[in-house]
């Protein structure tokens, strides 16, 4: 992992991940992680925290396992302030990931959102797709 490089991976891929480890979208996290750091803020963990507590993946990944996935993002990720918001995207909902990017200084945003695509780049931050991605780092 490289101390200097940052990216902000949405909740999304974090998703996908963890539910389906083998396809490019867990790859694509896989090589952010050690790409560079990944960043989140207090909205976008607990976004993420919100979505893995939905009863919808009790068939797919045991509760316990989507805590400890969480517990161990909580542990590789940097948590930072926002202090500037952005107003941005077409999804009001996505601003927080330029917000974490911006205020993180991160060099890239990993997402499958077609509402945070539309905005590549971004003040100077990568907006790329799992494919995109992987294609730059391999």
């Amino acid at each position: 992992m490289s101390a200097d490089r940052k990216l902000v991976i949405d909740t999304n891929l974090w998703i996908s991940r963890l539910l389906i480890p083998g396809r490019t979208a867990a790859q694509a996290v896989d090589r952010g992680l050690g790409w560079g750091i990944p960043l989140m803020s207090e909205d976008t963990l607990m976004e993420l925290s919100d979505v893995l507590s939905r009863d919808k993946f009790d068939r797919y990944v045991s509760r316990a396992d989507r805590q400890q996935f969480l517990r161990l993002i909580g542990g590789t990720a940097r948590v930072i302030s926002v202090t500037r918001k952005i107003s941005a995207c077409r999804d009001p909902k996505d601003d927080k990931f330029l917000d974490v990017a911006l205020n993180g200084e991160a060099q890239l945003i990993l997402t499958g959102d077609q509402d945070l695509l539309a905005l590549h780049p971004f003040h100077g931050v990568e907006i790329l797709n799992p494919s995109e991605f992987l294609k730059l780092v391999l």
